[in-house]
């Protein structure tokens, strides 16, 4: 009706517009390159799930189960949740369809997730991931690989300046054993922790680690370190991962205070940060995830994987890269008449289908304002049916961005002519 305002988009869930899609597909199209590259096959989950799925493998005391989740109840009682992340879906599929039953698995994944938060430059409520999921090995060997999977891609892209930081959150009973030592000592500091470290001591110390309020960082300065309780052979491991990344020049750095912010992570975790966003730093993360599948009810697997942010990442492109060519036909028809309208249609789809980007004119128009549009929509080339050669075997071509003039071909012609045009403008 008159008068109404429109209806706007949900805040914190953004529209994708001709003009910046092309860079996400540019992204998309090096994703698969690389993953392939290495052996991953993509999986494609539903973007809703129950939500025992996400308290089970997220952890009920963690801020995206207490506060970000969209969960919702469906006409049969059941409680469901739109995705706030992949790597819980892809290891529920494992299970679900035998892909762990005595196989490793190779995955990568993109697409929408959902959370709850205050949507900020880099943040939304609907976002997107890219990631991968080994399952089924439990070495060094393919926790480097997966890090050169991401160092690969940041490279097919041009993106330089990323920082790697790599940690080791050790075994169940040595991270037990360091929870209540790190506990022990910030409750003789508490009235210097922020807000929400203290309400996190109780129940999930090991998450302090990871505030940023300065304060806190202060008292985490003589916290006991999380190295210090790792058994031998987490220790061993961890440092043959870094033997390997040095044999491929991947450089990290260690960051002892590293830790994920969901509960399924066991051993080996990192992070890739970058000084170039303002406040929102970290670009990819992940680690190890040994007992996932078996927290969701199927056989113990071993399993690592990381997960990469598309938004942040497409702004880096967009800082650091070249910029992304806009798409756009390669060639422009313009009709004039009836008889033009179905000449356009005819030799459009016989372009098309040798391989050719066509847009015709619709709506009819002057010559001028047609060769207006052509001009508009970027296209190398002009094809024109005019009065004179309307129902004839022959088209008028225009060449739009190069040298040349226009000339009368005939149809059998038409292909080559617009060929040769667009490589000489190339």
């Amino acid at each position: 009706m008159a008068g109404e305002t429109n209806v706007q988009s949900v805040r914190g869930m953004n529209d994708l517009l001709p003009g910046q899609i092309e860079t996400w597909q540019r992204v998309e199209a090096a994703i698969r390159e690389v993953s392939c590259r290495y052996g991953y096959r993509e999986i494609r989950t539903p973007v809703v799930e129950r939500t025992e799925l996400f308290r089970r493998s997220i952890g009920e005391q963690t801020d995206i189960v207490e506060k970000e989740m969209y969960t919702f109840t469906d006409n049969n009682g059941d409680s469901l949740t739109l995705r706030p992340e992949a790597t819980a879906s892809c290891v529920r599929a494992g299970n679900e369809h035998g892909l762990l039953h005595n196989q490793t698995q190779r995955l990568w994944y993109v697409g929408p997730m959902f959370r709850h938060e205050r949507p900020q430059k880099g943040r939304y409520r609907q976002f997107h991931q890219f990631g991968i999921e080994a399952l089924g090995w439990a070495g060094s060997d393919i926790e480097a690989e997966i890090i050169a999977v991401g160092e690969r891609l940041w490279s097919s892209l041009g993106i330089t300046g990323l920082n790697l930081e790599i940690n080791s959150l050790g075994s169940v009973s040595a991270r037990a054993n360091y929870r209540d030592a790190l506990k022990a000592y910030l409750l003789d500091h508490v009235d210097a922790l922020d807000a929400d470290s203290q309400r996190r001591l109780e129940r999930n110390p090991l998450r302090i680690l990871d505030s940023k309020d300065s304060g806190t960082q202060e008292v985490l300065d003589g916290a006991p370190s999380l190295s210090d309780f790792l058994e031998s052979a987490e220790r061993e491991g961890f440092e043959r991962l870094q033997q390997l990344l040095t044999a491929v020049n991947i450089r990290f750095s260690v960051n002892t205070r590293l830790v994920r912010g969901l509960d399924y992570y066991t051993g080996f975790v990192f992070e890739w940060t970058t000084d170039q966003l303002g406040a929102q730093s970290a670009i990819c993360a992940g680690g190890r995830y040994d007992g996932l599948a078996e927290q969701l009810g199927g056989r113990a697997v071993p399993a690592a994987g990381f997960a990469c942010g598309l938004e942040r990442l497409i702004e880096l492109v967009i800082l650091q890269g070249e910029e992304t060519p806009i798409q756009s036909p390669r060639v422009f028809v313009a009709a004039l008449g009836e008889v033009a309208e179905v000449d356009a249609i005819r030799h459009a789809e016989r372009l098309r289908g040798a391989g050719v980007d066509v847009q015709v004119n619709c709506g009819q128009g002057s010559l001028k304002k047609q060769l207006r549009r052509a001009d508009n929509s970027s296209a190398e080339v002009a094809v024109i049916i005019d009065e004179e050669v309307a129902g004839t075997s022959a088209v008028k071509v225009k060449p739009l961005r190069g040298q040349g003039e226009q000339s009368t071909v005939p149809v059998n012609d038409l292909l080559a002519s617009v060929q040769a045009i667009t490589d000489s403008s190339n």
